[in-house]
């Protein structure tokens, strides 16, 4: 777990302030920890018949305590957006975000 909390989970959300993302993406980063934890915890021996069993992502989710990586990814940007309406008016990246960008664009069709 700790390789997965220092190595991967940072790998995959570099950078996730700024995606634009949607409801499939959402979905196969879900998948994709699911597919990690699955590998980290291993088969569960069955109650009864003493069977190997793959976890269910309930079961796995009740195992990981932490949040899942969408909901980090969201933290994340709303943090990102809070250091942002923070910044004053001056900064570029202000301007960009709130839609005020300084300058004129040119009339007609690009040379």
């Amino acid at each position: 777990m700790k390789i997965y909390k220092t190595v991967f989970l940072p790998v995959i959300l570099y950078g996730c302030e700024i995606w634009s993302i949607t409801l499939a993406d959402e979905h196969k980063l879900r998948v994709l920890e699911n597919k990690v934890l699955k590998k980290i915890y291993g088969p569960k021996q069955g109650d009864m018949a003493g069977e190997w069993r793959r976890l269910h992502n309930k079961e796995l989710h009740g195992l990981y305590d932490s949040p899942d990586v969408v909901r980090i990814m969201k933290s994340r940007r709303l943090r990102w957006a809070g250091h942002v309406a923070r910044m004053g008016e001056k900064r570029r990246l202000y301007s960009i975000v709130v839609g005020k960008p300084d300058g004129k664009i040119p009339l007609g069709r690009s040379r």
